[in-house]
């Protein structure tokens, strides 16, 4: 796969989902995979990526609106090329303890996609987080960072696996 090159798109609302995908971007390129790290709202279409990899926080179980139009609008290039998905948001340990299924609208994307996996990982929120509920929550001592950057190394390193061992496009 030398030479070709993987987007890790994300949507992010206050910033976990994209440090989680600066995380993921990170253990690709310790794997020797060329990578680009950009929110949804940067990408202009996926065409010249090798494979893509697509996360989103989850708020009230439901990705980001910007991360389910981005995957509607490039659908087609999506479902020709490797796709995996993941997503942030659990505030407590149960994404490091259990396997989180994706909730509906993620495994409808899921789905549409015949993406090769997805993985939750658990989310961070803390002072200065923005939207009233997100702050309600860290006033009540609810909120903190459930980030296991081990976890979405080696999960990372898992796709990079798996995209190493496939031919390259011509």
């Amino acid at each position: 796969m030398t030479g070709e090159r993987v987007l890790v798109a994300y949507a992010s609302k206050n910033g976990s989902t994209s440090a989680i995908a600066g995380m993921v971007a990170e253990a690709l390129r310790e794997q020797g995979l060329a990578v680009e790290v950009l929110a949804v709202s940067e990408v202009d279409g996926v065409g010249s990526y090798h494979a893509v990899i697509l996360g989103s926080a989850l708020y009230a179980g439901r990705w980001r609106p910007e991360a389910v139009r981005f995957a509607r609008h490039h659908r087609a290039d999506l479902a020709e090329r490797p796709v995996w998905l993941f997503s942030s948001g659990p505030l407590d340990a149960t994404a490091g303890e259990l396997v989180l299924p994706p909730v509906a609208g993620v495994q409808r994307i899921a789905d549409r996609l015949k993406v090769r996996g997805h993985v939750t990982f658990g989310g961070c929120l803390q002072d200065g987080a923005r939207g009233w509920i997100a702050r309600m929550i860290v006033k009540s001592g609810r909120g903190g960072d459930f980030r296991d950057p081990e976890r979405i190394r080696l999960w990372a390193h898992g796709v990079a696996r798996e995209l190493t061992r496939e031919p390259a496009t011509p």
